[in-house]
Order: structure tokens, then C-alpha cells, then sequence
């Protein structure tokens, strides 16, 4: 749903699937944009990480998986979404992730775009890829920051929903999404103000400490530091 959700999601995808090209697309990319889609479209096979600026328009041969990590703000863009793949008579699927309280949004689409959808069960063989991306953020900064920068947008985003009477951003288990997340810590936002979240253990270390793998970043970050000491 946001800009900062594809780049660290696109991030954290490359690091912990080999041997799979993964390209991320948003709208805040400009110039770049049409060079990624073309080059993405040339590939024998691939990931494309991106929000709604794909969601029509756009003609990609042979997407076998449309995922919608988040359900888009109006419904006719989870059908424009749905139509990226099985494109003049080709064979596709598409998902979209719902929490249980969400599931209202079914009986929505079915009636409001004539669309009936279909559960499909949770996978059992699930990998805990957390810790991972947990030990990614520990171990440079600019993954830290992806990380929080995509839970605040996401849970702006979520609170601006359209179907504002089924995505409540009242309802929204926030220790429970900053885990996904893998957050090291709960960001300071106003959404978070006053809460107390004794089923999200941040981490002992001094986030502070974290330092950038690109070493121009870091001495920028260390001598911003040094001005405010």
C-alpha cells in the first residue's frame, strides 16, 4: 500500500530468496520506473515488489501470482490488481492476506465488483524468516530504518482505508504487525501514543548503536551526532 512498505519488503526479499531476481516498483521512483518494468518484463522469471502505480495499465506475459499483501483502498482496484495475471487466455491466481476481522471484505467485493473468492488454507510449513530479518536490521541501519519507516506508513495507510467500517484502525493488533515487521523497537507515532504493548519485547541493544554498512552514511549519521552532542 505505500512506498516504504516496497522498499523494505523489496529489500528483504532479495537477501532471503537466491537465485530468484527481485525488482521493486513505486510511484516515488519516477524516472527509474520505466527502465525496472521494462527489464522485468524481459525476465524468463521473477518478483516484482510494487504498489497500485501497476494495478492497471500494464500488460506483463505470463504473471502466474498476483499477491495483495494489503486489500487496496477501493474495490475496484483489488479487481484491477486481480487482472495483472491470467491475461488473454492465459492461466493465473490471485491472493489477498485477510486478518479475521477483515473477512467482511469478502461478502464486500463479492457484492459490490461480482467477484466470489474462495479461502484458501494457511500453509503449515511456514519458515520463521523473522529472526533473519531481525538480524539484518541489527546489523545495518538503513534496513532499521526501512523497517520503521514501512510500519508507520502501513498503519497510515491502513487508518486512511476506504472500507473504513471494516479496516479499523482501532482494532489493529499493533504488537502482533511490528512483529511481522521484525521491528527491533515500536516507532514513536501518534497512533501509538499512550499504549502500552506487553506482547511486543523489543530489543536490549541501543538502537542508536546501529550503524550503516555504507560507510558515506554513516560518518554523515556520526557527524550529525557529534553537532547535536
Amino acid at each position: 500500500s505505500t512506498c516504504a512498505c516496497v522498499e523494505y519488503y523489496g529489500k528483504a526479499l532479495e537477501s532471503l530468496i537466491k537465485q530468484v531476481k527481485i525488482m521493486s516498483i513505486h510511484g516515488k521512483m519516477k524516472h527509474k520506473r520505466n527502465k525496472i518494468f521494462t527489464e522485468f518484463r524481459k525476465l524468463p522469471g521473477g518478483i516484482l515488489v510494487c504498489t497500485d502505480v501497476m494495478a492497471r495499465g500494464i500488460d506483463i506475459p505470463e504473471v502466474h501470482w498476483v499477491l495483495q499483501y494489503d486489500p487496496p483502498s477501493s474495490a475496484s482496484a483489488f479487481v484491477h490488481r486481480c487482472g495483472r495475471t491470467a491475461r488473454i487466455g492465459n492461466v493465473g491466481s490471485a491472493l489477498v492476506f485477510l486478518l479475521p476481522m477483515e473477512e467482511s471484505y469478502i461478502n464486500f467485493l463479492s457484492i459490490n465488483q461480482k467477484c466470489p473468492m474462495q479461502e484458501m488454507k494457511p500453509q503449515t510449513d511456514v519458515l520463521d524468516l523473522l529472526p533473519k530479518l531481525k538480524a539484518m536490521a541489527l546489523a545495518d541501519r538503513a534496513v532499521f530504518e526501512k523497517g520503521m519507516k514501512a510500519f508507520v506508513s502501513y498503519v497510515q495507510a491502513y487508518a486512511k482505508h476506504e472500507c473504513n467500517l471494516i479496516f479499523r484502525i482501532k482494532d489493529l493488533d499493533f504488537a502482533s504487525l511490528a512483529r511481522g515487521f521484525a521491528l527491533l523497537k515500536m516507532p514513536k507515532m501518534p497512533e501509538l501514543r499512550g499504549k502500552c504493548f506487553p506482547d511486543f519485547t523489543p530489543v536490549t541493544v541501543n538502537t542508536d548503536s546501529i550503524s550503516f554498512k555504507d560507510k558515506n552514511r554513516e560518518k554523515q549519521r556520526q557527524k550529525k551526532l557529534e553537532e547535536q552532542r
